[in-house]
């Protein structure tokens, strides 16, 4: 290892206070590169650098070693080792758009549950939860009883410790008390698992990907793009939903595009020219 890459590492630990494993993590990019060209890190050049990891397929594999390299060499660069300050170009990731479901296939899917048991209405009151609410899996698991009131939920246990109150439709609420008017036990939480305590986050999973064959986080998404799709204000879904960024939120402008899209395709009169 090159006495400049030791620097940095030492840097990233001590004065900028990095985890253990992010340190680890910037050393295997870092020295895996020089290894590779026998090299120290501080005088290869760009080509060589582009060329060494143009090896690595996955995109995102590939920006995070692009983003290690770039550290280390501001560092260099502030640092004077070098008198030239080298930044290489990530490379582009195409958006994923995220998944889904319709409240129809939503509905289907809640009419598939038993709920002769108290385990079956926590299930069903689960999803439709999920959907009414848009809580992330997280926030969802830690509520207590008191944090429903009448139509509102208050979310407590938010990403970044950021509370929010939410509303919540009356048929989700209804099938909350159902299920918990069958739960015989006396907790403070909502949800639990079959003996009593409180339902883990792999139970939740199992429950989702038993009637929806989803994710609970793709519930949220649900939940967002039926706002959208219905009109609401990418602002107040990003109230709703607990960003902190609109950037976050703007992942679901692709909803507003489609439905741009179809209208046109439907109703300007160039729909038929040919």
């Amino acid at each position: 290892m090159s006495k400049e890459l030791e620097a940095f590492l030492e840097y990233i630990s001590v004065t900028k206070a990095l985890s253990p494993k992010s340190v680890e993590a910037y050393k295997s990019d870092l020295t895996s590169i020089e290894t590779k060209l026998e090299k120290p890190l501080i005088k290869l050049d760009s080509k060589s650098l582009l060329n060494s990891l143009s090896s690595y397929s996955n995109k995102r594999t590939l920006n995070r070693k692009l983003s290690s390299v770039n550290a280390f060499f501001n560092f260099c660069y502030k640092q004077q080792f070098n008198h030239e300050q080298t930044k290489l170009k990530l490379s582009k990731i195409p958006k994923l758009l995220p998944k889904f479901l319709s409240f129809d296939e939503i509905q289907n899917s809640l009419k598939l549950i038993d709920r002769t048991s108290w385990i079956g209405k926590r299930d069903y009151a689960l999803i439709l939860f999920l959907y009414a609410t848009g809580t992330r899996i997280s926030e969802c698991l830690e509520l207590g009883r008191e944090d429903i009131d009448e139509e509102w939920l208050h979310v407590r246990h938010a990403k970044g410790e950021k509370e929010r109150i939410v509303p919540i439709a009356r048929v989700a609420i209804k099938a909350i008390d159902e299920y918990l008017n069958d739960f015989k036990y006396e907790k403070d939480f909502i949800w639990a698992n079959y003996k009593g305590d409180k339902l883990s986050r792999i139970s939740a999973y199992k429950i989702t990907q038993k009637y929806l064959g989803v994710s609970p986080h793709v519930l949220r998404h649900s939940y967002a793009t039926s706002l959208i799709s219905g009109g609401a204000d990418l602002r107040v879904v990003q109230e709703l939903l607990g960003h902190s960024s609109l950037l976050t939120t703007q992942i679901y402008t692709h909803i507003q595009k489609q439905d741009l899209k179809e209208t046109v395709e439907v109703c300007h009169p160039m729909r038929t020219y040919h």
